[in-house]
């Protein structure tokens, strides 16, 4: 199927309630530009030095998405237009995004990204980590960032209970961090699984191969 008819295969199958984050990296300017002229507006890449280049090609109300493990060097270059980092993995990292968003006069949306899966190469915060940088926001120890919600990865496997239950456990930490403050993203589900994850509360999935097609790491 082209781009244009996987875009909407997948738009189709999502409920009203749930944002589409179209993971364009290594997807070339055209090809996000297809999509955009379908009416996409929100695009997730991973790579910082990627996304610059693509942001200044690109029309300028398309809302970045990092969505991939970002160093603290990193976060100057795209503080000024960014619209929510996904992948906030530790406490030097979201203070690094507060500082630069500082010195934007802007706030920056943040997910914190959970150590859900099993899987040693995933990254992201244990609950007990995630609990604690919640309690200093709220408490105002980040002035411009808005953590706006949770993101987690499942384990990459077939067994399709072993992901339900690492989304549910996402879902409940979602719910009660929602008692405090009123969390608006749920950011769980790929191409392969965002079916299983919509079914255990996310309202936002990163999709990329379904639509653009798979990547070429070559390039």
């Amino acid at each position: 199927m082209s781009i244009q008819e996987n875009y909407h295969y997948i738009k189709n199958r999502l409920p009203a309630h749930v944002q589409l984050v179209a993971v364009s990296k290594t997807h070339p300017v055209s090809a996000i530009r297809e999509v955009y002229d379908l009416g996409q507006r929100i695009f997730g890449e991973n790579k910082v030095q990627e996304l610059t280049e693509k942001q200044l090609e690109l029309p300028q109300d398309i809302q970045w998405h990092i969505i991939g493990h970002l160093q603290t060097n990193k976060v100057k270059y795209i503080a000024g237009f960014i619209d929510t980092i996904q992948s906030v993995d530790s406490e030097k990292l979201l203070k690094e995004i507060d500082k630069e968003a500082a010195k934007h006069n802007r706030t920056i949306k943040v997910l914190l990204q959970v150590k859900i899966a099993e899987e040693d190469t995933k990254y992201g915060l244990t609950k007990d980590e995630s609990r604690e940088l919640f309690r200093q926001s709220l408490n105002g120890a980040f002035p411009h960032i808005a953590i706006s919600g949770l993101m987690g990865m499942a384990t990459f496997t077939e067994d399709k209970e072993q992901v339900r239950k690492e989304f549910m456990s996402l879902k409940e930490l979602f719910d009660e961090f929602s008692h405090d403050k009123t969390l608006e993203t749920l950011s769980m589900g790929m191409s392969d699984d965002f079916p299983v994850a919509i079914e255990c509360g996310a309202n936002s999935v990163r999709v990329g191969s379904a639509i653009f097609g798979q990547r070429d790491y070559s390039v």
